[in-house]
């Protein structure tokens, strides 16, 4: 993995990136149905979508430049939504045949991401009083 000054700033920049385009994605989606705003779909449906491609990109051309990975990767995707991190590595399992994992993988993370979410929220209101 990459670690110097140079994956430093791909990393930045393509977070920076992301975020402000899942952000500005929330801002034009969300008043359109506000009930169940549909930006965070979007982002994360769009996030594997982009990552699966980057995926296939890196397999195509295998000499990209490690600061180009972490920039698409970890950066942009990374910041535009987690949900694409945890999409590759699901799709890594598919691809091996691993199935009992990716159901494994599948439900701790949702299941769990839900579970924690939960707990955090249970715990700020215990705090609150």
């Amino acid at each position: 993995m990459s670690t110097g000054l140079a994956a430093f700033a791909a990393v930045g920049i393509g977070g920076a990136c992301g975020t402000w385009l899942r952000w500005g994605l929330g801002v034009w989606l969300n008043p359109m149905f506000p009930l169940v705003p549909p930006g965070t779909l979007v982002v994360n449906l769009v996030g594997g979508l982009l990552m699966g491609g980057v995926l296939g990109l890196v397999q195509a051309w295998p000499e990209m430049p490690p600061a180009l990975k972490l920039l698409l990767t970890t950066g942009l995707l990374g910041g535009l939504t987690t949900f694409s991190t945890f999409s590759a590595e699901a799709f890594h399992l598919l691809q091996r045949g691993a199935l009992g994992w990716l159901v494994l993988h599948l439900v701790l993370h949702v299941l769990g991401s839900v579970l924690a979410t939960w707990a955090g929220y249970s715990i700020f209101n215990l705090l609150r009083g």
